[in-house]
């Protein structure tokens, strides 16, 4: 009876760990990231810059969203390179998603507004 026991308890172990679910679609982003990082090229901006179209597009995961910070990211890279406006709306969109962000992105955008 004992093994019995010791081996449902083991089935029922290894069966919760093996949930396939996850909260966010992280697809891509670790390796534009790290290359980004690494080399700072014109290529290797544009393809952050595609990770994050496709994040925020394709949301996957259960929760349906943009992963946290990415918006953020995409954002302040927007108004890096010029693109205040689309910046600012991503930057937003980071405090709708993310309300607890807000502070953080609020002196962001106070500093482009200077």
């Amino acid at each position: 009876m004992r093994v019995f026991a010791a081996l449902i308890s083991a089935g029922l172990l290894i069966s919760s760990c093996g949930s396939g679910d996850v909260l966010y679609n992280w697809k891509g982003y670790d390796d534009a990231v790290y290359s980004y990082t690494k080399n700072s090229t014109e290529q290797s901006v544009e393809n952050l810059i595609k990770i994050y179209r496709k994040l925020i597009q394709n949301s996957g995961g259960t929760r349906r969203v943009p992963p946290p910070g990415v918006c953020a990211d995409y954002g302040y890279l927007l108004i890096k390179k010029g693109e205040i406006e689309k910046g600012r709306e991503l930057l937003v969109k980071e405090t709708q998603l993310y309300p607890e962000s807000k502070p953080f992105i609020d002196r962001i955008l106070k500093r482009f507004e200077q």
